[in-house]
């Protein structure tokens, strides 16, 4: 007896559900594993995927957060998260005024932690969207649960895009720029490093417009008192 349409219609649309479920398990399991892997392993980013199946150039020399300037450490979460060791993962706080500034004007700027940024560079595509943001919150606090503040700012700094042409990461980018490693950074240079990352193709560190090198000599000043601010890092 051939099958009612309903029915065809009905077992159809179960098998793409549990197709779906299987996918989303599958998804799930391979981040776990990535999450473990790569709390010991030096990680690469999507990026630096992309890059490596296109044939384009990936730099990036991975260090140890130990061997990074401290300036350098001090002016990336000063200018990118300075609430990094008061959160797991997500500042609220600068989430919901996100969203009541885009409620009013639009989205006018982000209210991604570095942590978050983490689990961008790694997990997932680089274009903004809601759907990214509703996967990347999840995602962000089970890493700032399964890995310690010092692993997540030390994969921050080695997998940051910080200019054109592939270079990623603090040492990478302190050789382009300054031709030193990212332990010799003077407080000057690691502030000019800092203020790059927002835009990192165009901000050259080396270079920086009178607007760069303003922002830099506000956020040395910010680096210099930032001990405070950096206690789940010693």
């Amino acid at each position: 007896m051939a099958q009612a349409p309903e029915q065809g219609w009905a077992d159809w649309i179960g098998r793409a559900f549990r197709l779906a479920r299987m996918a989303a398990g599958a998804a799930l399991l391979t981040l776990v594993a990535l999450m473990a892997l790569w709390r010991f392993a030096p990680p690469i980013s999507s990026l630096m995927l992309a890059r490596y199946v296109t044939g384009r150039p990936v730099v990036r020399d991975y260090v140890a957060l130990e061997r990074i300037s401290p300036a350098l450490i001090a002016s990336v979460v000063m200018s990118e998260d300075a609430k990094f060791c008061r959160h797991w993962g997500v500042d609220w706080q600068a989430l919901g005024e996100v969203l009541d500034d885009a409620d009013e004007d639009g989205p006018a700027r982000g209210a991604s932690t570095i942590t978050m940024q983490v689990v961008k560079n790694l997990f997932l595509w680089p274009s903004r969207s809601a759907i990214r943001k509703g996967v990347e919150i999840p995602l962000a606090l089970a890493l700032d649960f399964v890995w310690p503040k010092r692993r997540i700012l030390e994969v921050y700094l080695n997998v940051a895009e910080w200019g054109p042409n592939g270079i990623f990461g603090a040492e990478a980018a302190a050789r382009a720029n300054f031709e030193r490693s990212a332990a010799s950074l003077t407080q000057g240079q690691a502030a000019l490093m800092a203020v790059a990352l927002p835009n990192p193709i165009l901000r050259r560190p080396a270079r920086p417009t009178a607007r760069q090198a303003r922002l830099a000599r506000r956020l040395s000043g910010r680096a210099a008192g930032a001990g405070p601010w950096l206690d789940c890092l010693k």
